[in-house]
């Protein structure tokens, strides 16, 4: 990975050879575990800056405890999100909205928005995601005792949520998961061909909308109107792609970990199958543990945050795994302990980008391993095979092979 100089202004004492792509425990590695090696952040300085800490290989401030982050992220003025990163690998400069938009604009479209993800909607489509689950798990139930889970489950479960969310067709799920992948974990060459996948896959769908309107998501977007006015295409585009990219595989990588969880930890999966009604701190307290996402916001302006000098330019990274293992936030912070109270993690982010869909996220989650316990038999990690985690941008796992009796 290609590494930018050190700006002038970094004092020495700070900078850290440390990066969530390259640094040990972060390459693709069987039975590896990437949120534990985050842990050596912790012994050095609040804040430090890394050389190469973005897919690009640029440097960026890395913001380890957790109350820093929230105000980094509460703070809107000073650490903008607006970024293009979507857009750039194109060659465009469009934002993915509301993600990347600052405020004034940001509050219009999440107002436009939000209703669509408000916990009675999401309550509203709790029984097909429940039947979508159940549907998924009893045909792997028939035919076997041992599944790939997140090929066999995690991923088809999650996108055909998604898919029916914004009123699309399933026939193209394998095809828009395989984008996605290739778009969050790819070689260069497949992050720019999945992106103009994707870009073409929304406009197509944003004009067939135009033409014939149904009751789905994709039509109240192209109809929508904000200040008086229809949203251009560019704005289309920028909610729709937000929406596909975040909808598929995050989620999906959350329900991986859990499962990964619960096949070495036998006593908390039986505990959680005879005790459904868990699920849900227990959900709270994997999320915390195993978050996926690193959010980077871009300093506007020159200014000392907590003694650091950061420049305007300056990338901040604010990564959920690094803030949700503090130790001077959660007590015993790499101890899974599925009763933790008061867990107030910040995997969906935090502050006016507070993930919009997270409502429907959590339900997801809840859902797939509520349904799955209840239907799958105490299984474990099949012997002979290792699940392969790996760090990022977003972490991820995969080759978790699962087999019962």
């Amino acid at each position: 990975m290609k590494t930018n100089p050190i700006p002038d202004h970094v004092p020495p004492g700070l900078v850290r050879d440390f990066s969530l792509f390259t640094s040990p425990g972060m390459a693709p590695t069987p039975n590896g575990d990437p949120h534990a090696a985050v842990a050596c952040v912790h012994d050095g300085p609040p804040i430090f800056y890394s050389p190469s800490n973005t897919r690009d290989g640029r440097g960026t401030w890395v913001v380890t405890r957790a109350k820093d982050q929230r105000r980094v992220l509460q703070d809107t003025e000073t650490f903008s999100s607006h970024r293009s990163i979507f857009a750039s690998a194109l060659g465009e400069h469009w934002p993915v909205i509301p993600l990347e938009l600052d405020p004034p604009a940001h509050g219009v479209f999440r107002a436009l928005l939000d209703p669509l993800f408000s916990s009675r909607r999401v309550m509203a489509l709790e029984p097909a995601i429940r039947v979508k689950a159940g549907a998924l798990i009893d045909g792997i139930a028939r035919e076997r005792t041992s599944c790939d889970v997140m090929k066999d489950f995690a991923l088809p479960f999650t996108v055909s949520v998604f898919l029916s969310f914004l009123g699309l067709s399933q026939r193209r799920s394998e095809v828009l998961a395989g984008w996605v992948s290739d778009l969050l974990h790819g070689t260069a060459n497949e992050r720019t061909a999945a992106a103009r996948s994707i870009v073409a896959f929304i406009d197509e769908i944003a004009a067939k909308r135009r033409k014939a309107p149904a009751v789905d998501f994709m039509t109240f977007v192209v109809e929508a109107e904000i200040e008086g006015r229809s949203l251009t295409e560019e704005e289309v585009r920028g909610i729709g792609v937000l929406f596909l990219v975040g909808g598929l595989d995050t989620v999906a990588t959350a329900i991986g970990f859990d499962m990964a969880y619960l096949a070495r930890n036998p006593t908390d999966q039986e505990l959680l199958r005879n005790e459904p009604d868990r699920l849900v701190l227990a959900a709270e307290e994997l999320l915390r543990a195993y978050s996926t996402v690193q959010m980077i916001r871009v300093a506007t302006k020159d200014i000392e945050f907590e003694g650091v000098p950061i420049h305007k330019g300056d990338y901040v990274s604010c990564a959920t795994m690094i803030a949700n293992r503090d130790p001077s936030e959660f007590n015993c912070p790499h101890t899974i302990d599925l009763a933790r109270q008061g867990n107030h993690h910040t995997a969906f982010g935090y502050g006016p980008h507070l993930c919009l869909g997270a409502h429907l996220a959590r339900r997801e989650i809840v859902i797939g391993l509520r349904e799955w316990l209840a239907r799958i038999p105490a299984f474990r990690i099949k012997e002979g095979t290792a699940p392969i985690t790996h760090g990022g941008r977003v972490f991820g796992i995969n080759n978790l092979i699962l087999t019962w009796t």
